[in-house]
């Protein structure tokens, strides 16, 4: 497929200000794995990264716990600039992308500041504060997306979505990930209203989350932890979801939402098992 075919809309909850830098974690994340720079091993950052800049803050007694790599770091402070030289989030991703030799369209939900908020038993803070500094030990009692109210989306999300050959829904957190950019106003409109087929990737594998606190999250808010979950959480404008084979017996629950069930392997253990998903939901697609 052209790169030039593609757009990713991408989740901006997660995005925090860290050392005065505005830190996009989502966004970043696709920018370098289309690239071809990501560090797969660890599943984020950039491949072969050094911390020296880091290291260097924590001895001036500054927390750490997020890590920022030196290569990465310079992504924020390039993000940082455009945007207080008054380029939009859009824009700047996109003049990012463009550095980094992307024809793909990423676009983030939002240009607004949407912030998705954990509420535990132990207070309530940002996503990545639970998930990272804390690491999704907190017990959940809520899930906020504060400032999604006021949000619009960002130039292109609306248009690409309905004028998609087809649209995809990743395998990703339905909560914190998919979550809010459903939550920014139109978006899941546009679903609905899409006359291109709308397929779904369950994260969830027999009760559990292969990466993740999907699982805990959910939990959290009173959900059953399972594939069909999932599906019913997209149900208003899913058209396919496609789920692990060891989660057969759900098979019929789900099509009595209304939706083409589809199992498969989902599980993705090496680059072969990524691109033969990747094939699946293309070929769902037609």
């Amino acid at each position: 497929m052209p790169q030039e075919n593609l757009t990713v809309i991408v989740n901006t909850g997660d995005d925090i200000d860290l050392y005065g830098l505005h830190v996009s974690p989502d966004p970043d994340i696709v920018m370098y794995t289309l690239a071809g720079i990501a560090d797969e091993e660890k599943g984020w950052g950039i491949r072969g990264d050094t911390f020296g800049c880091l290291d260097m803050l924590q001895k001036y007694g500054l927390e750490t716990w997020f890590k920022l790599g030196d290569r990465d770091l310079a992504t924020h402070l390039y993000r940082t600039q455009l945007l207080k030289s008054g380029f939009t989030l859009d824009q700047a991703t996109r003049k990012l992308c463009g550095a980094l030799g992307l024809r793909v369209k990423v676009l983030p939900m939002t240009n607004e500041k949407v912030v998705t908020r954990i509420i535990t038993e132990n207070g309530e803070m940002h996503f990545e504060e639970y998930l990272i500094k804390r690491g999704a030990k907190d017990k959940v009692l809520n899930v906020v997306f504060e400032g999604a109210e006021l949000s619009e989306p960002a130039p292109g999300v609306v248009e690409s979505l309905r004028n998609a050959d087809g649209v995809i829904l990743c395998p990703s957190n339905p909560i914190v990930s998919i979550g809010p950019i459903l939550s920014v106003k139109g978006i899941r409109e546009s679903l609905k209203e899409t006359k291109a087929k709308v397929v779904a990737i369950s994260p969830i594998v027999g009760g559990a989350t292969i990466k993740g606190p999907a699982d805990k999250l959910m939990h959290g808010l009173g959900l059953e932890v399972s594939a069909y979950t999932v599906a019913s959480l997209y149900r208003d404008f899913l058209d396919v979801f496609v789920f692990d084979r060891v989660d057969r017996r759900e098979k019929k629950r789900i099509e009595e939402l209304g939706v083409e069930a589809v199992t498969a392997n989902t599980i993705m253990r090496s680059l072969e098992d990524k691109v033969k998903l990747a094939k699946l939901a293309l070929k769902v697609l037609d």
